[in-house]
C-alpha cells in the first residue's frame, strides 16, 4: 500500500527515474550543535543543524547566505568538496553530507559559525577525528522524525534511479554507473608508490544506515606523509594532523597505527563518495542513485563530475 503524503514530484532526466521508495522524507528530532578545527584553514568552527520542513532539502547558512547542498553550487577546489553562491564559500562538506545523505537526514539546516573569519566569505567544515562518525553520533543521539511541511503533511521520499549505463573519466580513473533495482558501491585504489596502501577494492550490496555506522562512517581520511609539506606550501591541510588523518609513508608505512580496518583508505573513499552523490538531491529527496556505482581512484572533482552528467536534464 503506498504511503500518504504531499505531492512531491522531480522532473526526471533522460538518465535518471525520480521514483517512490515507500519511506517519507525525515528530519532530525532536535538540533545539533559540534565544535572542531577545521583541515585547510585550521580555524574552529561550530556547526549547529536544526529540524527542517518536508520538501526544503540539506542546505547551509552562513553570513546570512543560503547556499543548498546541489551540485549546482560546487566550486571545484582541491582536496575537499566546495560550496559556493554569492561569493560566499564552505569548504569540506563531505563528511557531513555523507553522514546525512547515509543516515536519513532528508532535510535540515546546518548554519556555520566562523568568529575568527576575517573576511566573512569563507568558512568550512570541522574534520573531528577525519571520518564522518562523530556526526553521525549526534544524529543517532537526537534521533530523526517525520518532516513536515508547512501544512502539517508528510511527504513521500523519492530516489534517482538510474535509466542506463554512464560514466564519467579522466586519464586512468572512471567512474561508471550501471542500472540495478538495489543501490550498491564498489571502489578502488591504487597507490603503487606506497607500498603500505597499494593497491585496494572495496564492495557494498548493502546501503542501509546500520551498515553505514558500522563499516564506513568510522573511516579516516589518509595522505601520504611524502606530500605533507607540498600541501602545506600550497596553504592547504594547516589544522592537519595525526589525530585527524591516516598518514603514510612511501618508505616507514603508517606513521599513526592502528587502522580501523584493514583498508580504512578504500572505504574512507566510499564515505566521500557518499556524500558527493548526496549533492544529486532535490527537494528533500534521496541523494543517491539506485545503482551500481564503481570507481576507480575517484576523487571529489571526478564524483562532482558524474553528479552533473546525472543531474543534466535533457
Amino acid at each position: 500500500m503506498p504511503l500518504s503524503g504531499a505531492v512531491n514530484a522531480i522532473k526526471s532526466s533522460r538518465l535518471l527515474s525520480w521514483k517512490p521508495i515507500g519511506k517519507l522524507q525525515q528530519t532530525i528530532a532536535n538540533s545539533i550543535q559540534l565544535s572542531g578545527i577545521t583541515l585547510h584553514s585550521g580555524k574552529i568552527t561550530t556547526v549547529k543543524i536544526y529540524p527542517e520542513l518536508a520538501q526544503k532539502g540539506r542546505y547551509f547558512y552562513f553570513n546570512s547566505t543560503i547556499i543548498p547542498a546541489s551540485i549546482q553550487h560546487v566550486n571545484s577546489s582541491p582536496l575537499c568538496t566546495t560550496l559556493c553562491k554569492s561569493n560566499h564559500t564552505i569548504r569540506t562538506v563531505e563528511h557531513l553530507l555523507s553522514a546525512l545523505e547515509a543516515t536519513g537526514v532528508d532535510n535540515c539546516r546546518i548554519e556555520i559559525i566562523d568568529p575568527s573569519s576575517q573576511d566573512n566569505l569563507s568558512t568550512e567544515v570541522p574534520i573531528f577525528d577525519g571520518s564522518a562518525r562523530e556526526w553521525v553520533d549526534a544524529i543517532e543521539r537526537v534521533g530523526l522524525k517525520v518532516a513536515e511541511d508547512s501544512s502539517g503533511s508528510s511527504c513521500e521520499k523519492l530516489a534517482p534511479f538510474l535509466n542506463e549505463p554512464v560514466h564519467v573519466r579522466k586519464n586512468d580513473s572512471f567512474i561508471a554507473a550501471f542500472p540495478l533495482p538495489k543501490g550498491c558501491l564498489t571502489y578502488g585504489i591504487n597507490f603503487p608508490q606506497v607500498p603500505a596502501i597499494g593497491c585496494q577494492w572495496f564492495s557494498t550490496a548493502s546501503l542501509d544506515d546500520p551498515w553505514y555506522t558500522r563499516e564506513i562512517a568510522p573511516s579516516r581520511t589518509f595522505c601520504i606523509f611524502e606530500e605533507v609539506q607540498t600541501m602545506r606550501n600550497a596553504g592547504l591541510i594547516k589544522g592537519g594532523s595525526a589525530e585527524n588523518a591516516l598518514v603514510c609513508s612511501a618508505d616507514k608505512g603508517w606513521l599513526n597505527p592502528p587502522l580501523r580496518f584493514h583498508d580504512e583508505p578504500c572505504r574512507h573513499k566510499v564515505l566521500d563518495l557518499i556524500g558527493d552523490l548526496s549533492l544529486l538531491a532535490q527537494n528533500g529527496n534521496q541523494g543517491l542513485p539506485v545503482a551500481h556505482i564503481v570507481a576507480y581512484k575517484g576523487g571529489h572533482a571526478l564524483h562532482a563530475d558524474l553528479v552533473r552528467l546525472l543531474s543534466e536534464v535533457s
